[in-house]
Formats: C-alpha cells, sequence, structure tokens
C-alpha cells in the first residue's frame, strides 16, 4: 500500500512528465513534416490521408522522446523539491534520498517496460504502414504512376497512352490515345489529342485531364432494338480544348494504402529478427567465402601461366627482362600493368560489397539491440535526473533544461557515431548498440553515490580552492587602495 509521500512525488513527477512529453513530440513531430513535406506536394493527397500518414510516423517519436522525457522530468521534480526545502525536509524526517527516490524508480521501470512492449510490438507494425506510404506516395505522379509510351489500365474503365511527359512537373502529354473500356455491346469511344494536360488538385478525389488539338471518335451500340444497332451511328468530332474527369477516390486509397513492402527488418519484432540475423550472417559468410574464392582465383590466373607438360621441358634460369627487345619489353610491361589495375578494381569493387553486407548485418542487429537499450537507457537517464536535481536544487525550466539538453546531445553523438563505425564495419553492431548504456550507466552510479554523500560537485567555490595554490603562484597579491 503506497504511503501520501509516495503518491504526492508520483503527482509531482507526472505533471511535468506529461507537459515535457507534449512539448518535445510536438517538436520531433515539426520536424519530421518539415522533412518530409517536399514528397507530398501535388500529389492530390486529402486532409484524411495526410493526419493517417503522420499518425503513422508519430509512433516512431516515442523511443527518442521518452528517455529524454524521464532525464528533463526528473531534474525539474527533484530540483524542485530542493528549490522549496521538501528535499532537506523529507532528509531531516529520517527519509534517505534513496527513498525519496523509490516510488520514482518504480514508475520508471513501468515506463522503461511499456516502452519496450512499444518498440516491439507496436511500432514495427506502424512502420510498415508509414513506409509503404511513403513508397507509394512517391511512386505517384501526380495521383497515378504514369509511364509514357505504355498502354495504363490504372483509371476506372479508361485505357491512357501518350508518347511523351515534359514540363517542369511532367504533366504535359504530347499524341495522347485514350480509349473508354466497353464491352461488345457497350457504347464505344475513343479520343486522339496532339497535346494534354495532367491537372490534379490538392485534396481532390477528380482527375483533370484538358486535351488540345483532336477527335471523338464514337461508335453507339447501347440501343435496344437489334436493328438499330446495325445501323449504328458512328460520329467524329473534332475538338480544339476537351476537359474530362476521372474519379480516382477509389484508386488512391487503394494505391495508398497497399503494402507491397514486406519484408523490410523494421517491420519484425525481437524474436523474429533472430532468425533474421541468423540468415543474414549466414548469407554474408558464404558471400565473403565466395569474394575471398575469387580474389585467390584471379591472382593465381594473372601471376602462374599455364604451360605444357612435354618430356622435353627443361627448367631454366629466370631471364632478365633488359635481356629483350624494346617492342617486347614494353609489351611485358604494358600486359603485366594491365593484370595489376585490374586486380586493384576488382578488390575495390569487393571492397564496396563488403562494406555494404557489413552495414546491412549492423543495421539489424543494432535495431535489434536498441529495443532493449533505450528502454534501459530510461531507468539510467532517471538515475541521472533525480541525482542532478537533487544536487542542483533548480527547479523550473531554466538550469534543468541546460542539463537536459547536454546530456541527450550527448548521448545522441556517442549513438549516431557508434552506428556509423558499425556501419564500416570497425566497431561490433552489439558494442555499438550498447555504448551509450556502457558509458552513462557507471556515470549515473557516481552522480546517484554524489547525490547520496550531499556532494557539492557544482559548488564552484570548491574549484577555485583546489586550483588555489596553482594560481597563487603567478598571481600577485593586490594592496588596498586604502594603502596605495
Amino acid at each position: 500500500m503506497p504511503k501520501k509521500i509516495d503518491l504526492y512525488i508520483i503527482k509531482t513527477f507526472l505533471g511535468p512528465f506529461f507537459f515535457i512529453f507534449s512539448i518535445l513530440f510536438f517538436i520531433f513531430m515539426v520536424n519530421i513534416v518539415w522533412i518530409q513535406m517536399f514528397n507530398l506536394g501535388g500529389k492530390g493527397l486529402t486532409t484524411w490521408t495526410l493526419a493517417k500518414f503522420f499518425y503513422y510516423l508519430s509512433v516512431g517519436i516515442v523511443k527518442m522522446v521518452l528517455p529524454l522525457t524521464i532525464l528533463l522530468a526528473s531534474i525539474m521534480t527533484f530540483g524542485g523539491f530542493g528549490e522549496r526545502y521538501e528535499l532537506a525536509a523529507m532528509k531531516s524526517a529520517g527519509i534517505s534520498l534513496l527513498r525519496i527516490m523509490r516510488p520514482l524508480l518504480f514508475t520508471n521501470i513501468f515506463f522503461a517496460s511499456i516502452l519496450f512492449l512499444f518498440s516491439n510490438y507496436i511500432i514495427p507494425d506502424f512502420q510498415k504502414k508509414a513506409k509503404n506510404m511513403i513508397y507509394n506516395i512517391r511512386t505517384t505522379k501526380p495521383a497515378l504512376n504514369f509511364t509514357p509510351g505504355q498502354f495504363i489500365t490504372s483509371l476506372p474503365e479508361t485505357s491512357i497512352r501518350f508518347d511523351e511527359l515534359y514540363g517542369e512537373n511532367d504533366n504535359l502529354m504530347k499524341e495522347v490515345f485514350i480509349h473508354k473500356t466497353a464491352g461488345a455491346y457497350e457504347d464505344q469511344r475513343t479520343i486522339i489529342a496532339k497535346k494534354g494536360e495532367i491537372i490534379s488538385e490538392p485534396g481532390s478525389n477528380y482527375l483533370k485531364f484538358t486535351l488540345y488539338d483532336g477527335f471523338i471518335f464514337e461508335d453507339n451500340l447501347a440501343k435496344p432494338n437489334f436493328n438499330d444497332r446495325l445501323r449504328q451511328e458512328n460520329q467524329s468530332i473534332k475538338f480544339d480544348t476537351l476537359v474530362s474527369y476521372f474519379d480516382i477516390s477509389e484508386l488512391l486509397d487503394k494505391a495508398i494504402e497497399s503494402e507491397k513492402i514486406t519484408n523490410d527488418y523494421e517491420f519484425q519484432t525481437y524474436h523474429q529478427l533472430n532468425s533474421t540475423i541468423d540468415k543474414l550472417a549466414e548469407t554474408n559468410e558464404n558471400n565473403l567465402k565466395t569474394i575471398s574464392e575469387d580474389l585467390v582465383r584471379q591472382s593465381s590466373n594473372y601471376l602462374l601461366e599455364p604451360t605444357k607438360k612435354s618430356e622435353e621441358s627443361k627448367i631454366t634460369e629466370p631471364f632478365s627482362i633488359d635481356t629483350l627487345k624494346q617492342e617486347k619489353k614494353l609489351d611485358i610491361l604494358s600486359n603485366a600493368y594491365s593484370k595489376i589495375e585490374g586486380l586493384e578494381m576488382s578488390k575495390k569493387s569487393q571492397n564496396e560489397s563488403i562494406l555494404h553486407m557489413a552495414k546491412s548485418y549492423a543495421k539489424v542487429v543494432m535495431y535489434q539491440q536498441q529495443i532493449i537499450a533505450y528502454s534501459i537507457m530510461c531507468f539510467i537517464f532517471f538515475l541521472i535526473g533525480a541525482s542532478l536535481g537533487s544536487i542542483v536544487r533548480k527547479g523550473g525550466f531554466g538550469l534543468p533544461v541546460i542539463f537536459a539538453i547536454i546530456i541527450f546531445v550527448i548521448f545522441f553523438v556517442i549513438n549516431l557515431s557508434a552506428e556509423n563505425e558499425a556501419w564500416k564495419g570497425e566497431l561490433n553492431p552489439y558494442l555499438a548498440a550498447w555504448l551509450p548504456n556502457i558509458i552513462f550507466f557507471p556515470f549515473s552510479i557516481w552522480i546517484t553515490y554524489k547525490a547520496l554523500t550531499d556532494s557539492q560537485i557544482f559548488d564552484i567555490e570548491k574549484y577555485k580552492s583546489l586550483i588555489k595554490p596553482f594560481t597563487k603562484r603567478f598571481l600577485k597579491n593586490k594592496e588596498h587602495k586604502r594603502y596605495q
């Protein structure tokens, strides 16, 4: 049964926690919207589609926002306790700092567990939807994927063909052919135009075609009387400008929501990634074996020339190239240079293949390990934040925000640097994924120890007294103005 003091501490922590989470989530979300905007312009997307797309993307932000929120909320909570002398009052009542931290420790362990479940089961599904949507949006132009020189049958009951797309937005056409898809006893309609323009208005479910200088050919076959069908009417209409609209609402929803990418590692859970990593390691091992065998075989072919076996063949001493004629000498040197250059190019190409394999393997391993690493980072950031807050004894958005930003920037730089080194194959991906935790965990233990012993690590006078014996040798004591 939690005591009143535990409920008070948790209540004091949750207020800043949800407020900070909302602010950070909004900041990260604005950054994502700003980055993705160039993929969304001129695609005829509705407001609902855009909202759904950004909703899918927003879920992945949680794993970065939550650890930073815990860090900042912990500093603010314990800094506020110290600033309002509540921390001193609790300690004077015989309550230790660890006892004060205990309810929030369990609270943040709960948040860390939620983050693990969220990263393992929910984020992969939303990543799948978001990645497929952005792929479908990128391949949509302006609302569909039009390819010159091919019959396009994706529009409802219509086949379209044109020879060329041009213009700034690739929305102008040349030599347009549009045919209405109809049955044997339905009205037939064909449009031929020299030029045309595709217009897709944002938020509209209709695709507008404006055609110039062409003809409309119609065969009226949809008549109730069979004899009238025999006397079918053929019409040919010349036009200067013709405007046609096509309803693409169903096509847009189907195209954007279709999941064409299904085998990405970001769509898998922690246990599913184990089999993916094993298969990837086995594939890489086989590829490396093939690459090494190819390089050895090429080197052997270049260095060892095949000779015919004969009984009369004798072993001769190596000849000197200087004994050859100038033309033969140049020919031999040119062949040797070509072979060495070929080996260098082959080696460079194989190194790029090896680097690509190492990067792919590192990405999958780090993604899997970070599912757990980020959750544990919540616990580490809480220890750092609570200890710093109790030492600094400043609440609000001043000093706590500065400390939180500095710590998070260091964490981000370490994480990014480790990722880059792992992608280059110069650092083990398992170590790279856990490197920020390995570095920050000892620091969290040290700062917690300092907070428990009431160490004044931010006391400037303390550090001045330490360096005073050294500065005293170089500084001359100034006499008081009264005695000058």
